[in-house]
């Protein structure tokens, strides 16, 4: 809190007297400061309590508004002066310059020099801060001991009382995990616009008269979440050092709980190996039957687990079925059971798509169905000889294979020119790809929240991109036979060139 004209002339151990300038008694005293100056303007920096006995005051009484002018001019506070030392009182004209300007005139009287004065608002800062530094070891300890009793929800709820402020946790595809009050306020959108090439670390955002702090989360390697706290501006540091703390905690709490999903998956590899190459029967953790085997190849297995069952989190969400799904190597390959959804929800594209965004990403995933336990040996092969390229299931490339060969090249070229025309034109002339995000959204079943999650998009902006395909093509996506061309057009993409000539 600041220390105003008014409270240092309420101050007991000051015998400082307000003489004029009343209205003005509320303004923030910056500092208290001694100056003799006929001029003392350039001296001065905006804020300042003017101490003075008066000698740079001038003779005329002209010249002692102008000195009231120009101090008030220059942002100063107030004016006080030592009575009988070089005046026996404030003259009337700098009196009443004051009341004109609203600048305090005070009189320091009997034995207070200076210097108690400046002390005066010297130690009040210092016990501010000092007690700032208090209410900060008190918010770090609250926060420390919410991380405890209750989780990510915990520390940001301490944050947000400690600052005054809203706290927004978002996973690392930029989908909210918490949020602190549990609304959707519009600073949450600007938080997601501004995810894509932040460097790590904290970035500054503004936000009306509010700003937003952003909080990368993790030491290294893939950000595993960001920290965003929206609070009142101007952002002080003890609020940037709550934060920090609260992002050093949540980390914390992201680290041990993806260790902790990467050891469950790496001690329930050997018995799915045992069960995939036929060695044993014993019980699995896995899913209620289908599942969907998919092999992965082009990538070291062993770090891939790793990214895999990070990934498994992104495409299943921190379900029972994610926690259930196995995964393991086989010969060089790493080889997962999800559950099997079916159509074009396929979870092995979509865990596929997630690992072709990491370093060292597997270049080719097959897929094959398998309906119990029995069938894990020959679903395994069946989805090695399945990955070519990119990502395949056994059942869909058997059908499609069907479909492509019995479709000339420039049956397919016209094809799709007549269906995708104006939107290859359209993502060609302003660098898009809404083609893409058709894909996925057919492949999805049309479900928005399932296909943003997939595009690691929020759900608005996919919204916003499916218009923008509706009004480019003149159809709506509402209709069957709309979606029914579409997904026939995209299906046929692999009959179509890099050069955009077709093959058969």
């Amino acid at each position: 809190m600041a220390i105003t004209v008014r409270d240092i002339a309420a101050n007991p151990a000051l015998e400082v007297r307000v003489a004029a300038g009343g209205s003005g008694l509320d303004r923030v005293v910056r500092w208290a400061h001694v100056i003799e100056l006929r001029d003392p303007v350039r001296w001065l920096r905006g804020g300042e309590l003017v101490l003075t006995v008066g000698l740079g005051l001038g003779s005329s009484e002209e010249e002692r508004r102008a000195y009231v002018r120009r101090l008030h001019g220059a942002g100063c506070v107030g004016l006080a002066f030592a009575i009988d030392v070089w005046m026996s009182g404030v003259p009337p004209e700098v009196l009443a310059e004051g009341d004109a300007l609203g600048l305090p005139v005070l009189r320091v009287e009997g034995d207070t020099p200076f210097i108690a004065v400046v002390e005066a608002v010297a130690d009040h800062y210092a016990a501010e801060r000092t007690r700032e530094q208090q209410r900060v070891l008190t918010a770090q300890d609250a926060m420390a001991r919410a991380a405890l009793r209750s989780g990510p929800t915990g520390v940001m709820g301490e944050l947000s009382s400690a600052t005054s402020g809203a706290s927004l946790l978002l996973d690392r595809n930029g989908m909210t995990s918490t949020a602190v009050p549990d609304a959707e306020p519009p600073w949450h959108a600007l938080v997601r616009s501004a995810l894509a090439g932040r460097p790590r670390g904290m970035t500054v955002l503004a936000d009306g008269d509010a700003t937003v702090l952003l909080q990368t989360l993790g030491p290294t390697g893939r950000t595993l979440g960001w920290l965003a706290l929206h609070c009142p501006f101007p952002v002080t540091p003890h609020v940037r050092v709550l934060a920090n703390h609260a992002a050093s905690l949540l980390a914390v709490d992201l680290l041990h709980s993806r260790d902790a999903r990467r050891a469950l998956y790496r001690e329930r590899a050997p018995v799915l190996l045992a069960a995939v190459t036929g060695r044993s029967r014993a019980p699995l953790t896995l899913p209620a039957p289908p599942w969907e085997v998919v092999c992965f190849r082009g990538a070291s297995p062993a770090p891939l687990l790793d990214q895999a069952a990070d990934a498994l989190t992104d495409v299943l969400g921190d379900t029972e079925a994610a926690r259930r799904s196995g995964l393991c190597v086989v010969d060089g390959a790493l080889v997962a059971v999800l559950p099997d959804t079916g159509g074009g929800q396929r979870l092995g594209r979509r865990l596929f798509s997630v690992l072709s965004g990491l370093p060292d990403a597997p270049r080719a995933a097959g897929a094959c169905g398998a309906r119990g336990p029995d069938d894990l040996p020959s679903a395994v092969e069946r989805a090695r000889q399945t990955a070519t390229e990119g990502y395949r299931h056994a059942d869909e490339s058997d059908a499609w294979s069907l479909l492509r060969s019995s479709v000339p090249p420039e049956g397919a070229r016209a094809f799709d020119h007549a269906v995708l025309g104006r939107l290859r034109a359209h993502d060609a002339r302003n660098g898009t790809d809404l083609a893409h995000t058709l894909r996925h959204y057919l492949d999805n079943s049309s479900q928005v929240e399932a296909t943003a999650r997939d595009l690691g998009v929020h759900r608005n902006t996919l919204r916003s991109r499916l218009r923008v395909a509706e009004r480019v093509m003149g159809r709506t996506l509402d209709e069957p036979r709309t979606r029914l061309e579409l997904w026939t057009a995209l299906s046929l993409e692999p009959m179509r060139c890099h050069d955009g000539t077709w093959h058969a």
